[in-house]
């Protein structure tokens, strides 16, 4: 067996390259194990078989793990009869080896040390593998997928590759997290209308949640139709017009927000935002049917209003929750960043191919990933979503949880869950008919009935906060301008553009 670390001096001299590795930093790291079994709960949590680079040492480092979980001893001695019997391990010259690994042991202090250096190579050699697959691909003319899938399929090896590599988690001293948290508290109060994360526009929905918090996974359900397209884009707007970096030089300038549409492309956005900012219905301005000079003179202003907001769009199809990942990271890294709004989470597609086979696990990994995504960005993702067909067979179609579609871990996963809900579009489409017998006067009476209902819901909505991690739940009442495709506050008569102050 090599115990060389680095590869001889000719194969170096002869061009060949030999994949990172560190032999004798797998044998010094398994002594340790094997000298005192302690050794192994440093290396635990991110150490794992596949890491080693020798495949001796990945099958001994698996048995010692399996060993020690279970509660029993792996030293030489315990070890010896299986590598007696192991295929794996009987050309490794048995317990004379283990006595070799012995006396290789470093001190115990040592064994996270020696762990990271081993993950560490492993991680390279991760990536010399994707890049050379990466390369064949683009070099094989007979490959299926053109140049924008290889992309993809090279950004979620990437991405699977970082998750392995994330080995930092640990616990945090309390003391410390009071105090941030604290600070925190300090800093909500002097904050004007108590608004301590992202601002969406809509005073309602920002009392009662506080702003959408950094870090949470927020998912906005509804029925098609609904419009939480247009609500979703309204407090993205909103929200990069409102919300100011707190910079301590120099003037404060709107943080940006990253919107994934995966249904509707960045034009069809645009025109729905130059809609409701210039108060032109977008039936209108699809058609180009704009009559009278102060129409142009609005659309032009709306025009230079919206071009001013930090919004960023990715109208990419198909894409992939690893891809949202990556871009989200590299538009915090080169713009900064406060909210990310991904329409819709059923479009999205999972990473893992076991995933991929079964949707109840793909939606699973899609919000878990999500999540991840706020945590680690450390901004609120807002994600769409759709509800199942059970709404429409109850009498009261108010949504709930348990209408959440195609998987409970969205429930599970989020930290709020909101509902749209227009009963107008319910009563719109339940005008009454007369009934078989019935009398004029009684069927008078329904009519009158539900036309009085519809005027009293005519553009109203409703947000249902079904839940919220820390905070109360509840309805907030909305308008809707069917029109304009905008929501603001119900307890407004008219708004000119898409922030209402």
């Amino acid at each position: 067996m090599d115990t060389a670390a680095a590869p001889p001096s000719d194969a170096n001299a002869a061009g060949f390259r030999q994949q990172p590795h560190a032999i004798e930093a797998e044998q010094a790291l398994l002594g340790a194990i094997l000298v005192n079994n302690d050794a192994y709960m440093h290396v635990q949590e991110f150490l794992r078989p596949q890491h080693f680079f020798e495949p001796v040492h990945a099958r001994l480092f698996e048995v010692i793990g399996d060993r020690i979980g279970d509660g029993r001893l792996a030293d030489p001695v315990t070890l010896r009869r299986l590598f007696d019997q192991d295929e794996a391990l009987k050309d490794a010259d048995g317990g004379a080896y283990l006595a070799r690994l012995a006396r290789a042991a470093e001190a115990i202090v040592n064994a996270a040390d020696y762990g990271r250096l081993i993950h560490d190579l492993a991680l390279k050699r991760g990536l010399i593998a994707i890049g050379e697959t990466t390369v064949n691909r683009a070099y094989d003319p007979s490959a299926d997928e053109d140049g924008s899938e290889q992309i993809e399929a090279a950004e979620t090896a990437l991405f699977q590759l970082a998750q392995e590599g994330e080995v930092d988690g640990d616990f945090k001293a309390f003391p410390a997290v009071v105090d941030v948290a604290v600070k925190f508290v300090e800093s909500a109060f002097h904050k004007a209308g108590r608004v301590t994360g992202v601002p969406t526009g809509l005073t309602g929905i920002d009392d009662k949640l506080g702003g959408l918090q950094p870090s949470d996974l927020v998912i906005l359900a509804a029925r098609p139709s609904m419009g939480k397209t247009a609500l979703a884009i309204t407090m993205a707007a909103n929200a990069s017009d409102q919300l100011r970096s707190e910079g301590e030089d120099g003037p404060a300038t709107p943080s940006p927000v990253a919107v994934f549409s995966l249904e509707m492309s960045a034009e069809q956005l645009a025109m729905r935002l130059l809609s409701a900012e210039a108060r032109i219905p977008s039936d209108a301005l699809r058609k180009g049917a704009i009559e009278t000079d102060a129409e142009w003179q609005r659309l032009v202003e709306a025009s230079r209003v919206l071009a001013r907001r930090p919004l960023f769009i990715d109208d990419t199809a198909a894409l992939s929750v690893a891809a949202v990942r990556t871009r989200a990271r590299r538009l915090k890294r080169r713009h900064g960043l406060s909210l990310i709004v991904v329409d819709y989470l059923q479009l999205l597609r999972g990473t893992s191919r076991q995933a991929q086979q079964n949707r109840v696990l793909e939606i699973g990994e899609i919000t878990m990933t999500l999540k991840a995504i706020a945590k680690e960005l450390h901004v609120p993702v807002l994600a769409l979503s759709q509800l199942s067909r059970q709404v429409e067979s109850r009498e009261d179609k108010r949504p709930l949880l348990s209408d959440l579609r195609d998987s409970g871990t969205i429930e599970q996963d989020a930290d709020v869950v909101m509902f749209l809900y227009r009963e107008d579009y319910y009563l719109e489409r339940a005008e009454p008919k007369p009934r078989e017998n019935e009398k004029s006067e009684d069927f008078t009476k329904r009519y009158q009935a539900w036309h009085q209902r519809c005027s009293e819901m005519h553009n109203r909505a409703e947000v249902i906060v079904a839940k919220q991690r820390n905070g109360p739940i509840g309805s907030v009442p909305l308008q809707f301008d069917a029109n304009f495709g905008r929501f603001y506050n119900f307890e407004l008569e008219t708004r000119p553009g898409l922030t209402h102050r």
